[in-house]
């Protein structure tokens, strides 16, 4: 019968094709589930900014990972993450499926890289370092102090010290204006922080001004230990209306001309941050203050010391009037300046 023998063909071609579709649906859940092949291991993967799917699985093919860029274009549109890729930089060990490497690109699971910001460096030693380091994507180098304190929303008139000294983790690639950006929010909360918790009876009227005594305690500390007698002897001499007296604001204010020897003109000669000739602090940080200074300066120890001077190892020796500080200088620096 005609009507029979067509039922029983559209039947068999029903079977097929679900036998087809069976034969596909394992083919393509073993083509899913088999490893890439990875040129190394590990498989480094930069995906900058801006990149899109289709260039990365370019770069995936001509890497020879996968076969054609098809096979994760495809597959991302399946599941509906083709426009979603985080940049940044990845690093893929064996095994690896095309599942998973599609997953840690579109959930931005990359490879941590770190930068150290030191106590002691200046801003624009700092801004130098973030510049020169490849895995970020520079976006403020070479722009004025004013700009950047803009989009950083920095209220304050300098960046010096404006940076909390830390290790600071990120993905690669991510944008130097984000890193900043967390290391003065660190360093913003940390200063308030301190300043809720300072001694009575300072003479510093701001956050500001411990942020810049404790800069100057930072460059004047040669052995950790003699930190909070350097901020005593500071506190002293501004409650008694001494004036700081202290070279690393002289070398700051001199900027390019120091050449390495601070000489007994150049501590005679007028800056904003000669405190040999200015009564006061100087008019902004002159580096990046680490913790302990700051702790330092907010709650200094109880001291009779006016006066210190390097030994010539690392420490200090502390003096608490003119006399005994001349024979402390005649000591350890003679024939200095």
């Amino acid at each position: 019968m005609p009507g029979f023998s067509v039922f029983r063909f559209a039947v068999r071609t029903l079977v097929a094709l679900a036998v087809v579709a069976g034969v596909a649906a394992a083919v393509g859940w073993w083509w899913l589930g088999r490893p890439l092949g990875l040129p190394s291991a590990p498989y480094a993967l930069e995906v900058r900014p801006g990149a899109t799917l289709a260039s990365v699985a370019r770069k995936l093919a001509g890497d020879g990972v996968i076969a054609h860029p098809a096979m994760l274009t495809l597959l991302a549109r399946a599941k509906g993450v083709d426009r979603t890729i985080k940049a940044g930089q990845y690093e893929f060990e064996p095994p690896l499926e095309l599942v998973a490497l599609l997953a840690r690109l579109t959930q931005g699971d990359v490879t941590q890289t770190s930068i150290t910001f030191v106590e002691g460096t200046t801003a624009a030693e700092l801004l130098r370092r973030v510049a020169a380091e490849p895995t970020l994507a520079s976006t403020l180098a070479g722009r004025p102090g004013d700009e950047i304190r803009a989009a950083l929303a920095i209220d304050a008139p300098s960046l010096e010290g404006q940076f909390f000294p830390d290790t600071y983790f990120y993905a690669a690639g991510s944008g130097d204006r984000a890193l900043l950006a967390r290391a003065h929010r660190q360093l913003a909360g940390r200063l308030d922080a301190a300043w809720a918790r300072r001694a009575p009876g300072l003479p510093l009227a701001s956050p500001y001004e411990a942020l810049i005594l404790a800069s100057i305690v930072e460059k004047e500390t040669g052995r950790p230990a003699d930190r909070p007698l350097i901020a005593s002897v500071f506190v002293n001499r501004l409650k008694r209306g001494m004036r700081l007296q202290t070279d690393p604001t002289v070398i700051y204010g001199m900027g390019e001309r120091f050449d390495g020897n601070l000489r007994k003109r150049d501590l005679e000669t007028d800056t904003p941050y000669n405190t040999y000739t200015r009564d006061g602090l100087p008019p902004t940080p002159i580096a990046l203050p680490s913790q302990a200074a700051i702790d330092a300066v907010v709650d200094p120890p109880a001291s009779p010391y006016l006066y210190f001077v390097a030994r010539g190892d690392g420490t200090s020796e502390f003096s608490a009037n003119l006399a005994d500080h001349n024979r402390a200088v005649a000591k350890y620096q003679r024939g200095a300046r």
